[in-house]
């Protein structure tokens, strides 16, 4: 399919512990290095899935359980969404590749419902697959102190995968969680489990990767902390940045 969009998603299981790919690195998150980030989980993209069915109904559970213990324990949360109606030179290769992408429609860029940011949280305009191109991530991660990405979202084998392989050429430990991250199949979703693991990130499920992480305080559990009023929008790129420079 050439610049027709992203098609339907046939319903497929989540890739289990047990299937996960052997590990290169045995990093351990820590709360104090860590964030975690929410990529492109965006209404136009979760579309194409079905919504009662996994991965998706996976997801519904997965990304917010980890948003809230990383909220609960101080872990910033920062979320990538790309803008509705880009121009020509903003879209740039992408035109070609997927289409017109997000239209004007604003519901269509909004944030997923199940996954929504809450206040103190950061949000990312982005341009490209990799969530470092032209957007504020690296200088976020900087003013936080943090060496440690847990990467969720969508899609794996694209922006998902690119953003970690981008971490770890800055020196950042890429967590890559194999049941909250969803692609366009199955085999999509255990090919970025096995490139992850081999080449830049610790690939474990939520049960495994909440395991390593503390409890939180009595009675923040499940709870956001009031920072702001609304999710801080961060990285507004010129309306017009140059085509092909992806």
């Amino acid at each position: 399919m050439t610049g027709g969009g992203i098609p339907a998603i046939e319903p497929y299981a989540m890739p289990e512990a047990q299937c996960l790919p052997a590990n290169r690195v045995g990093w351990e998150c820590d709360p104090s290095r860590a964030m975690l980030l929410v990529h492109d989980l965006q209404n136009y993209f979760v579309a194409p899935f079905t919504s009662d069915a996994p991965p998706l109904s996976v997801l519904a559970e997965t990304v917010p359980a980890l948003a809230r213990r990383a909220r609960a324990l101080g872990i910033p949360v920062a979320y990538s969404a790309q803008p509705g109606s880009q121009s020509e030179r903003q879209r740039g290769l992408q035109l070609d590749m997927w289409g017109a992408g997000i239209g004007s429609d604003p519901r269509d860029a909004e944030i997923w419902e199940a996954a929504r940011p809450q206040p103190g949280d950061s949000l990312l305009v982005k341009w490209r697959y990799d969530a470092f191109h032209r957007t504020e991530l690296a200088d976020l991660l900087r003013r936080e102190g943090r060496d440690q990405l847990i990467v969720t979202g969508i899609y794996a084998h694209i922006g998902c995968l690119m953003t970690s392989a981008q971490a770890f050429m800055r020196d950042i430990q890429v967590f890559f969680v194999a049941d909250a991250v969803a692609d366009f199949s199955r085999e999509d979703h255990e090919a970025a489990l096995r490139w992850a693991a081999g080449r830049c990130a610790r690939v474990l499920t939520t049960e495994a990767l909440l395991a390593t992480l503390p409890e939180p305080p009595t009675g923040l559990a499940g709870t956001s902390v009031p920072v702001e009023a609304g999710p801080r929008h961060v990285a507004h790129t010129p309306s017009a940045p140059p085509r092909g420079t992806a």
